[in-house]
């Protein structure tokens, strides 16, 4: 089976009614030999650890090209995800320009990478430039000077630029509402030739406040699997969400996550829940092949997940603060 979604994150902005074609068509020799790389081990094996917040592996960002769009909102049960694009300053234009939202599968692996370095150096600030092409080069196969490198650059731009809210119903009618910025601060760097005009970050300074909470709440992700699954945003996703979930299941008995709130998760973008589940079966059996230790039971009434290993060997859980 061909893997993947039609929610890769290049391009404009595609119709909703696109189910699967982007999502399965053979990869690109760029993309095979990304995947021959010695450097990629067995997803089950020992190898490099990517981590993501256990908040952001319950709620996503746009899979498509928002377009014009400033503002998304995104919904897990009683949590709510909203994020608001941003600004950043513009030294050859002495002024603030406008930054799009951050979309697709880069600004997820981007943020993998920044969470990884923050934790391995016990800082809050990162040094992005040859960490992040050695890591694009391994998880997508790039050419370290091709125009695919800067569009990861432009999606950390968007990413570092943005503005996150969660949102959450609390007990007795309260509601509770957190702003959450994770990226502080952050320094770009300006193309001087006009043909190539995009702004990108060199330094990334996350909020005191997100990294303290990441020292706590990582969530380790193999990164042979994740390169697997790079090409596909619902992919990462599911991926993110099944390693921080399976593990919390009781080993006495699973629980159901009906249809609809699968679709509320992930299926942004689908306005027929039938057309969602083509694709979440699709991409939930690509995930599984990168995850095999995954149990779960997929039906009619939706998914039953039960206990399962972490996909990261204990070896590499994060160092949690003191």
């Amino acid at each position: 089976m061909k893997k993947g979604d039609p929610h890769s994150g290049g391009g404009g902005p595609q119709p909703a009614g696109e189910l699967v074609p982007a999502a399965f068509r053979p990869r690109s020799p760029t993309h095979r030999r990304g995947l021959e790389d010695p450097f990629l081990l067995d997803a089950n094996a020992e190898g490099p650890i990517l981590y993501q917040h256990s908040v952001l592996c319950q709620t996503c960002l746009p899979y498509r090209n928002p377009g014009e769009v400033r503002l998304w909102q995104q919904k897990n049960g009683l949590a709510r995800l909203e994020v608001q694009a941003g600004r950043a300053y513009d030294g050859t234009k002495d002024d603030f320009v406008d930054v799009g939202l951050p979309f697709g599968a880069k600004p997820r692996l981007a943020l993998y990478h920044l969470n990884a370095e923050a934790l391995r150096t016990q800082s809050p600030t990162i040094e992005l430039d040859d960490s992040l092409t050695a890591f694009v080069k391994r998880t997508l196969g790039l050419d370290p000077k091709g125009r695919n490198i800067r569009t990861v650059k432009d999606q950390l731009t968007r990413l570092s630029a943005a503005d996150f809210r969660f949102g959450m119903a609390g007990p007795e009618g309260r509601s509770i509402t957190v702003k959450g910025t994770v990226i502080e601060g952050f320094e770009l760097w300006t193309a001087r030739d006009p043909r190539q005009r995009i702004l990108w970050p060199t330094t990334v300074q996350f909020s005191q406040r997100y990294f303290e909470s990441l020292m706590r709440h990582a969530v380790p992700l193999n990164e042979t699997a994740v390169a697997r699954l790079s090409h596909s945003a619902m992919a990462l996703d599911i991926y993110t969400w099944l390693a921080q979930r399976l593990h919390r299941v009781g080993k006495g008995g699973g629980t159901l996550i009906p249809w609809t709130a699968l679709h509320e998760q992930f299926g942004h973008g689908y306005e027929r829940q039938r057309d969602f589940r083509r694709v979440y079966r699709h991409t939930l059996k690509a995930v599984h092949e990168n995850y095999p230790e995954a149990k779960f039971d997929l039906g009619e009434e939706g998914m039953t997940l039960w206990h399962s290993r972490s996909p990261v060997p204990p070896r590499a859980l994060p160092v949690r603060s003191s």
